[in-house]
């Protein structure tokens, strides 16, 4: 699935690259609810994780909306398994799958556990051009801090960045209670779509990493019922 609304793609490689999902941002930030990153924070901050990668190539390792759309072009594409952090519904949003006054939950890597996710190479000649992308989706505000993190994958090791939650951000959410995150999952909806939406396409690509019965399934199974 890809992240749609209305049956229009929201989060495109061209939306992304042309700085149009910023636009989108502008009642957001008049409204206080949201300060991004200047242009040359971020572009400090691609640069100072390419000066970090501990390896040669480069990959990039996703555990939410990247696994079913990354927007990024790549020449090849693993499963693997990060251990140190877990997968967590830690973030809350009023942007993308929340509103004003109506916040949603997004995922984030938080400390603790271990997490299946997939992690894409990008091609030598390519990964300025393409960690561009993803820094002008994933590095909008201070939400996430990049590390570099191993991967464990059956076709051996390698090191990924990847997006890990900044538990000073202001909108850090972890520690709810279980029945405050499946409400917040259960109703919470914006431009991106809905926090189930995202919920259950987390589970649709876990399924297919032969990743079953997990936090995240249990997670959508009581999404499911308060809904029902």
């Amino acid at each position: 699935m890809s992240e749609e609304k209305d049956g229009a793609p929201v989060l495109t490689r061209e939306r992304i690259r042309s700085g149009a999902i910023l636009e989108h941002l502008r009642e957001a930030v008049r409204l206080g609810l949201f300060k991004p990153l200047s242009e040359a924070e971020r572009r400090a901050s691609l640069a100072s994780t390419l000066a970090a990668n501990p390896g040669r190539d480069v990959w990039v390792f996703g555990y939410g909306s990247l696994m079913w759309n990354p927007a990024f072009h790549y020449t090849e594409r693993r499963p693997g398994l990060i251990r140190g952090y877990h997968r967590s519904f830690c973030l809350r949003t009023e942007l993308g799958r929340g509103e004003p006054g109506k916040p949603g939950l997004m995922l984030a890597l938080d400390r603790g556990g271990s997490c299946h996710g997939v992690a894409f190479k990008i091609a030598d000649d390519a990964v300025e051009e393409e960690l561009d992308i993803v820094w002008k989706r994933e590095m909008l505000a201070g939400a996430y801090r990049p590390r570099w993190l191993r991967v464990r994958s059956p076709d051996g090791d390698f090191h990924a960045v990847t997006f890990v939650i900044n538990r000073d951000f202001r909108h850090y959410a972890g520690g709810l209670p279980e029945c405050e995150t499946v409400r917040y999952l259960a109703t919470a909806g914006g431009r991106l779509g809905t926090c189930r939406e995202y919920l259950e396409n987390t589970v649709e690509q876990l399924d297919m990493l032969g990743v079953r019965d997990g936090t995240m399934h249990a997670l959508l199974r009581k999404v499911r019922a308060f809904s029902a």
